[in-house]
């Protein structure tokens, strides 16, 4: 493994902190959340054009740069310094990979093109709260119970007019409220032969209605789905029984993690550079807060930890991107990257004083996120507790 950075990478870097500097500052992310689509869509087009940011991980033929999921975690770094609200994570992140390795020509052809332009957006809809069960990321479910099953809970999929649909809700789709396209996962076959399947919803079908929800992280915007007879196209091929569709899901669990490990890395290093900062004009009893030995061996801690979190972050997207991955090096990273922004977080509140805890300050809002994140994608025992039965930590000597 070289650990160096290659020169596109730097420029990538580069390029995307200078742009997010200009544009999306502390007033302008707290703006954005309170638009209907909860990001700016001026921004995203920016990202979109200049950038290739939808595009990054997609191969040339489908409208993308070519690059690997190394560039887009890089890419994700930088987004969660600046804390910038954007489908990215829902759109690049967790559903092009999908429509990449489980849709049929036509589909790849008819989707990666737009979502790689940012022209359209889409979401993936997991049934329950279990987008990290889903993923493979705090525990493996071989049988999909995740989603729902038999004839009651979470979506189902019937076979209707020659096509599908489907009926359900979904809970906790991020920026599900405002996608052009969502990738729902449903049960479909019954009780006895129930099986998990992928399904493609326009945002504008008949019988789908969204409603975004109070999120704890108002950067990360979540929406409610309900699906009444709800026409879908199946991802895929017609005939397939979905026995690709959990293989698949825990892959992309690997570079999802890698991705949210360096954007909650991103974020750490970015809040304590705030507070570095702020101790160091702060003062009392005549001299700088930070020049306190307290605050010093605080905030040093603080940095070994951004910057170890940051050192497995980098290796697990190295390692998504390698055919041969690595089980579980992507839930290792997530849950120190975790730790590493919620410690981070909480100093930042802590050194600030009273100011830290008001809603006019932005230090808040990373500590939201750390505490969102985790929610969503954790908590981080359990992600270390997967990631310990696949070592086989645990295991007696010589079984």
């Amino acid at each position: 493994m070289d650990a160096r950075f290659t020169t596109e990478q730097d420029e990538i870097r580069r390029t995307l902190r200078e742009l997010l500097h200009k544009r999306c500052g502390p007033e302008e992310v707290r703006a954005a959340v309170d638009t209907p689509a909860g990001h700016d869509r001026a921004l995203w087009t920016a990202l979109a054009e200049q950038l290739g940011l939808p595009g990054l991980a997609l191969p040339e033929d489908c409208g993308g740069t070519g690059c690997s999921v190394t560039e887009l975690a890089l890419a994700c770094e930088e987004t969660g310094r600046a804390l910038a609200p954007s489908p990215l994570l829902a759109t690049a992140v967790l559903t092009a990979p999908l429509l990449l390795a489980l849709g049929t020509d036509a589909q790849r052809a008819g989707l990666l093109p737009g979502i790689a332009s940012g022209g359209l957006t889409a979401a993936l809809g997991v049934p329950g709260p279990a987008l990290a069960t889903a993923l493979a990321l705090t525990g493996h479910d071989r049988l999909g119970r995740w989603a729902g099953g038999g004839r009651a809970g979470g979506v189902q999929a019937r076979r209707a007019d020659g096509g599908w649909r489907l009926y359900g809700q979904v809970e906790q789709v991020l920026d599900g409220h405002s996608a052009d396209l969502l990738l729902v996962a449903a049960h479909a076959g019954g009780f006895a032969r129930s099986r998990v399947l992928l399904f493609l919803v326009r945002g504008d079908a008949a019988g789908l209605t969204r409603v975004r929800q109070t999120a704890l992280d108002a950067t990360r915007p979540q929406a409610r789905v309900q699906l009444r007879y709800t026409e879908a196209e199946l991802l895929g091929d017609d005939g397939d029984d979905g026995g690709d569709v959990l293989p698949a899901l825990a892959r992309l669990g690997e570079s999802a993690a890698a991705c949210l490990a360096a954007e909650a890395v991103g974020a750490a290093g970015r809040v304590l550079e705030r507070t570095v900062e702020y101790v160091g004009r702060r003062e009392q009893f005549g001299r700088p807060v930070g020049s306190f030995q307290a605050v010093k061996h605080r905030l040093a801690d603080v940095y070994v930890q951004v910057q170890a979190a940051r050192s497995a972050a980098y290796y697990a997207a190295w390692a998504a991107a390698q055919e041969t991955r690595e089980e579980s090096a992507g839930g290792q990273a997530l849950a120190q990257a975790l730790q590493a922004l919620r410690s981070a977080a909480a100093e930042g509140i802590q050194a600030h004083g009273g100011i830290g805890f008001t809603w006019e300050h932005e230090v808040h809002l990373y500590f939201k996120r750390a505490a969102g994140d985790e929610l969503l994608f954790g908590p981080v025992h359990r992600l270390r507790a997967l990631a310990a039965d696949a070592a086989h930590v645990f295991e007696e000597a010589g079984r």
